[in-house]
């Protein structure tokens, strides 16, 4: 991310090209036709291009890519032709799996003067900006084991790709990707909204403009997608790249309004034609974006402020202490990376050792809060497999105790037992887990909780049994399971109100049913107004007003129930074959527990 911007060829959003041999053609074809295609259709300048081609591996026992060199000195001069060590010209997916020697061509756009002082050869992969990469052809005819060996694949397969921005460069004849017809509107639209001209140059003006018009397009393009900016995971890599945005934007183009979402007007007219989601989302992209402006333009100031004072009476090499990285990060909304980058606009250093430390102290204090201590099992009945849960047909059931142990949790100590069979549902999909009783010959044993762990139904007890052999009627609490299953089901009904009213793009984040209510949490831009809210619920009511029957579809084939339109959950895993719950055109899936139609619901 440091990169982009500050260099003209590297973006966080790029369009890729290419082709593609499953078995079919390889390196003769795949090497003549990526010229042809070049030369003779693109007209790109012969004696402006230069190949590299694998140069061979001894730990791999690899010989240099002879074939490849063969087939490129067809159309080129040997001297052209230049061999690159492993980094450079072996692509792999990954630790394991298919991969092979690749070729890249690369380009040279100097002008004619810069080329004659230095000959193109002595800067391919040298990271000059006008002397660059286009097209990697990937050979891929092996696959990286476990232990690191390669095994020639049954089959060989081409694999290239072929940057957009960076072939438009080529093709435009200019010297910088934000020099395309690509880049070149949002520029101007930058330009217009600060009133400043773009220079071209690597003054921290010039980085501005790229910065901002490429992060724009990633950002838009993600929330497009349905990924939007939050604290964690994915979200968190969007709302990183928007807030280096909004520095930038602040510090060196004094733009300390929110703006970059009005660039969304000029990625709609530029994009929509061949990715027609810009246009359907435009509204919700650019309300995301204004929020999160507006957001970040409330704390950077503050921030800004603070490290200015830190920095006050620092000189270059000086670093940055991690408590304050720390602070910027957990109070200000500064990302890690974001603060790195101010600190060496002045020569500093940033204790990124101290600040993971505290970062990590911090999760230990949320751990250390939830720990639990777990005595070894007592086997009293050898089973394998799951537990077999019958509780959406029965709420009593004959069982026998397996297995139970001691567990103490915040300084609590209690039973967990494992039955082979139960009635209880375990906590899971937001709805707590069922509580109840186990009666046997020694008495009643209540059950505090029941959760879910490696497919076995965990049932926390009161006491452990005197007798744990022999068979226990269990007998789960239904007002309570009732309770629940009403709010579980009001949570669907809510799903879909939140969508029709505010957007498609509002996406369940959470949820916990409860007997005594519900609370659903889910992704929007912004605070839901009163009058939405009202036609929330107005929607929720008319459901239960319906009485809407419970349609459950229990063990469909997953494909079944996305032909359904069964509403999924962005990042969850599903089995082969999942449990639908259907109220009216709600569809969701889904493993809990429900009411039979939504007038059990009630007000």
């Amino acid at each position: 991310l440091e990169e982009v911007g500050v260099d003209t060829y590297h973006h966080t959003l790029f369009e890729m090209l290419g082709n593609w041999s499953f078995g079919d053609y390889f390196k003769a074809e795949a090497i003549d036709w990526a010229w042809e295609l070049l030369t003779d259709r693109y007209k790109l300048d012969k004696d402006r291009l230069y190949v590299t081609v694998f140069g061979g591996d001894q730990g791999d026992g690899l010989p240099a890519d002879g074939e490849a060199r063969a087939q490129w000195q067809k159309h080129m001069a040997d001297d052209r032709i230049l061999a690159a060590d492993k980094k450079d010209n072996f692509w792999e997916m990954g630790e394991t799996g298919p991969c092979g020697p690749c070729s890249e061509i690369h380009v040279d756009l100097r002008d004619d003067d810069e080329r004659a002082k230095v000959d193109g050869r002595e800067l391919v992969n040298m990271d000059h900006p006008q002397v660059i990469e286009v097209w990697n052809l990937v050979f891929m005819e092996f696959n990286r084991m476990a232990d690191s060996s390669l095994v020639p694949l049954p089959n060989k397969h081409i694999d290239t790709g072929m940057g957009f921005e960076r072939l438009a460069m080529a093709l435009q004849g200019v010297k910088s990707n934000y020099d395309t017809d690509i880049f070149t509107p949002l520029l101007d639209a930058i330009a217009k909204a600060s009133g400043k001209t773009y220079p071209g140059d690597d003054s921290q003006e010039a980085v501005a403009f790229r910065v901002i018009a490429d992060h724009v397009r990633a950002v838009a393009f993600s929330i497009a997608d349905g990924q939007l900016p939050s604290n964690t995971g994915a979200g968190y890599v969007i709302r990183r790249i928007l807030r280096r945005a909004v520095r930038y934007g602040s510090s060196f183009l004094g733009m300390n309004e929110p703006f970059i979402h009005t660039l969304v007007d000029v990625l709609d007219d530029q994009m929509s034609g061949t990715f027609p989601e810009i246009k359907a989302q435009k509204g919700l992209i650019q309300q995301v974006i204004e929020q999160e402006e507006q957001s970040f333009l409330r704390t950077l100031a503050s921030g800004m402020e603070k490290l200015a004072m830190a920095t006050k009476q620092m000189k270059a090499g000086d670093e940055l202490a991690g408590d304050l990285v720390f602070e910027l990060y957990d109070t200000f909304g500064f990302p890690v990376d974001l603060t790195a980058l101010i600190a060496s606009e002045q020569d500093l250093k940033v204790d990124e050792a101290g600040f993971s430390a505290l970062l990590e102290a911090q999760k230990n204090r949320s751990r250390e809060a939830g720990k639990i201590t777990a005595d070894d099992w007592q086997v009293v009945e050898a089973h394998e497999g799951v537990t077999e849960f019958v509780g959406y047909d029965h709420t009593s059931a004959e069982v026998k105790l397996l297995r139970h142990r001691e567990v103490t949790a915040k300084k609590k100590t209690f039973i967990q037992a494992v039955f082979d069979q139960s009635p209880f549902y375990p906590e899971g999909g937001g709805q707590v887990g069922d509580q109840g009783t186990l009666t046997s010959e020694d008495g009643v044993f209540h059950v505090l909780d029941t959760k879910k762990e490696n497919n076995l139904i965990v049932h926390v007890l009161d006491k452990v049994p005197t007798s744990p052999s022999g068979t226990f009627q269990a007998k789960v609490h239904g007002g309570r399971r009732d309770d629940s299953a009403r709010n579980h089901s009001a949570t669907h009904l809510l799903h879909e109100a939140l969508r029709e009213v505010l957007g498609t793009h509002v996406e369940q984040k959470g949820s916990l049913v409860k007997p005594d209510g519900l609370r659903f949490d889910f992704s929007h831009f912004q605070k839901v107004t009163a009058e939405e809210l009202a036609e929330i619920e107005s929607k929720v009511q008319a459901r239960i007003l319906s009485n809407l029957p419970c349609g459950e579809h229990r063990d469909i084939p997953l494909a079944q129930a996305e032909e359904a339109g069964a509403m999924m959950l962005f990042g969850e895993k599903y089995g082969e074959t999942v449990r639908m719950i259907e109220f009216g055109s709600s569809k969701e899936l889904c493993g809990g527990i429900h009411v039979p139609a939504t007038g059990a619901i009630g007000f």
